[in-house]
């Protein structure tokens, strides 16, 4: 009879999550076509828009990731509690809500106080946002702001830096809730107003052909080069990157069809994960988007959006390069060739008629950024476009129209999860702004620093590693700057490149063990251990970690600080001789396998060419032109055997 029982039970549950994921896509649409219409009409008051899109994005995430659908139990009352405790936190946020606007209708009054009930809501609408927080992004983000909530209550009876004067949860929510500098604040505002189009333009522009459009013509252009399919994969991150704002994103959107092509070409699964991971995280400095932090970039510091994506052009430049030349050596290394001729994707009429459905939307994005429109208003036109050069050149669309409305409903959701996540970020922001926990943190950097810049950039690079770590890009920017801010004004860099070198440590934290977010997003897809394939994704990407000091030390590479044409010129000749050291010390092999020696004075030797003082440089440069010509003179050459060269390859992987 029980076994009979929950035979029917199950064809139930299916329908349940069937009505919830349509209910979900019915939400995200709205949002989605409410981000539209804000990009192009402006935004409403400011709490009332914020706090309704909130609760929109918190029933949308509620029911495209339901608490049934990961109970693993067939018994029928296990669903149902699930489903009870799903419907409660949409209607504990709406109340929550309905009680904010209550509340607001009395703003005016000079003494405001709020009931037992009011602070109970609220606390428990924050408890739903966290528990979203967890369903889509794991523990670290629920446990570090539970962490932080927590010190505002109990921090007056912590020692030392932590302590604090006190706070009762009546007056932590009147912050956190019913203020406009916490869960609402002005982060939620920027993504509310500005980064929710460009989401739902990124999906739009996958799911409308875009996306294979671009991968084929990333195999096209890379077939020739060694390692074909992995710098396919390169190129196709980056260039995904633009239009995605997530890693994990970017690895499965790309990955899926990337890595196993990668394998089948002779490369090690860990290294097909590796070079997907370490290639999507990049795609998070590549502008326009940056992960949707150039957006919030601009309202932190004031600096123009459109300048913020000059100064990160040259630096994410050289990453790509830097990991094109880290792939070329792992492919010699393993006597990988050059995909054949016969095996290589041609481009027909129809891919380069595809490709306009990519340059399109990007040069619209220019324009209207050009004219000194908005960058809400260039998401707008760019979706616009899209969605334009979708009907005009892909039949499918124009088969199924339906496809254009499940992607904008796929991009509401998208944004919604966006949207939980920086509302948890609010919490943060709230009790930094209660405790002045950040002042005396920033105080912390920099007495530990004492006054020496490059010290203080390497504690604040630990901390953005670990602040950052398993978190979406734009959630890692802002714990960082929040928490970091005040040590961050005090570096003495300018303000551009200190916000710069705090984006690519939190995004770096991505490939970073033990909770490297990019290599276990891959790791599955390449069949790989999870750690080693962040190890090689570290290893791929050690450009990045080096980056951020080359552009903090010399502001010329950002492009709109002190720059001049000479300066600028030495001092990309320096970063790239220090890249190419760096790249073939930590692979072991140039030319050839790299005796240990080797491998060390290049690293020793980049240390001589990064240093600012002119006659150390030359003489690292120097130094660096014989260790190159003296592997290039005593190791094989490039015509050698694969076979000799796999035996050299198993070689250099023994002295790694």
């Amino acid at each position: 009879m029980r076994d009979t029982e929950r035979a029917a039970a199950a064809p139930r549950g299916m329908y349940a999550l069937r009505a919830a994921r349509a209910a979900s896509l019915t939400i995200g649409f709205a949002l989605a076509v409410q981000s539209l219409y804000t990009a192009y009409f402006g935004v409403w008051e400011p709490w009332f828009h914020r706090s309704l899109v909130t609760l929109f994005s918190v029933a949308a995430v509620t029911l495209s990731v339901p608490l049934a659908a990961r109970v693993r139990t067939q018994s029928r009352l296990t669903p149902a509690l699930c489903w009870l405790v799903d419907a409660l936190m949409i209607v504990i946020f709406t109340l929550a809500v309905e009680q904010l606007f209550a509340a607001y209708e009395h703003v005016d009054d000079i003494m405001l106080s709020y009931s037992p009930y009011q602070i109970a809501i609220s606390v428990l609408a924050v408890g739903c946002l966290l528990e979203l927080s967890r369903r889509l992004f794991g523990l670290p983000l629920l446990l570090f702001c539970l962490a932080v909530f927590l010190y505002c209550i109990f921090g007056n009876s912590l020692p030392w830096v932590f302590h604090h004067s006190g706070f009762t949860l009546s007056q932590t929510m009147e912050t956190l809730w019913f203020g406009l500098q916490g869960v609402f604040g002005s982060p939620l505002g920027v993504v509310v107003q500005i980064i929710f189009v460009f989401i739902v333009f990124g999906v739009v522009l996958e799911r409308t052909g875009a996306g294979e459009a671009l991968i084929r013509l990333a195999f096209h252009f890379t077939a020739r080069s060694r390692g074909g399919p992995a710098q396919a994969a390169i190129v196709a991150s980056a260039l995904f990157g633009t239009m995605s704002g997530s890693v994990a994103a970017n690895v499965v959107g790309t990955g899926s069809f990337t890595i196993p092509i990668i394998k089948r070409r002779g490369f090690a699964p860990h290294v097909a994960g590796g070079v997907e991971a370490a290639a999507s995280t990049g795609g998070q400095f590549v502008p326009p988007v940056m992960g949707a932090a150039a957006f919030v970039m601009a309202d932190i510091t004031g600096i123009p959006y459109l300048q913020i994506c000059l100064a990160a052009l040259i630096p994410a430049i050289l990453y790509y390069l830097s990991l094109a030349g880290a792939v070329a050596l792992e492919a010699r290394k393993r006597g990988i060739a050059p995909t054949p001729p016969a095996e290589r994707v041609a481009l027909t009429r129809r891919d380069s008629v595809m490709s306009l459905m990519v340059l399109g939307p990007i040069a619209a994005i220019v324009v209207v950024l050009a004219e000194g429109r908005s960058p809400a208003m260039a998401g707008f036109w760019a979706t616009v476009v899209a969605v334009g050069l979708a009907f005009l050149l892909n039949p499918e669309m124009r088969r199924k129209p339906r496809t254009l409305l499940v992607a904008l409903a796929d991009g509401g959701i998208a944004g919604a999860g966006i949207v939980v996540a920086v509302a948890c970020i609010g919490v943060v922001l709230g009790v930094l702004n209660l405790t002045g926990f950040g002042l005396k943190f920033a105080g912390m950097i920099s007495a530990a620093g004492e006054g020496d810049m490059l010290v203080s950039l390497l504690l604040t690079m630990f901390a953005c590693l670990i602040l950052g770590m398993g978190m979406p890009t734009l959630p890692a920017y802002l714990i960082i700057v929040l928490v970091m801010g005040g040590a961050i004004t005090r570096l003495g860099a300018p303000t551009i490149a200190v916000h710069m070198f705090v984006l690519y440590f939190g995004v770096l934290s991505a490939v970073t063990p033990p909770v490297a977010l990019a290599a276990f997003a891959a790791a599955p897809i390449a069949g790989a251990n999870p750690i080693v394939t962040a190890v090689t994704a570290l290893r791929l990407s050690i450009a990045g970690f080096v980056i951020p000091f080359l552009f903090v030390f010399n502001p010329e590479l950002l492009l709109i600080l002190e720059f001049e044409p000479t300066g600028f010129v030495w001092t990309l000749i320096r970063a790239a001789a220090a890249l190419w050291l760096m790249t073939t010390a930590l692979a072991g092999f140039e030319r050839g396998p790299l005796a240990l020696w080797s491998r060390l004075a290049r690293l020793i030797v980049v240390g001589f060419i990064l240093q600012g003082d002119l006659l150390f440089s030359v003489i690292g440069l120097a130094l660096a032109a014989v260790l190159i010509a003296r592997d290039w003179l005593e190791c094989p050459g490039l015509g050698a055997p694969v076979e000799n060269t796999r035996k050299a390859a198993a070689s250099a992987d023994r002295t790694s």
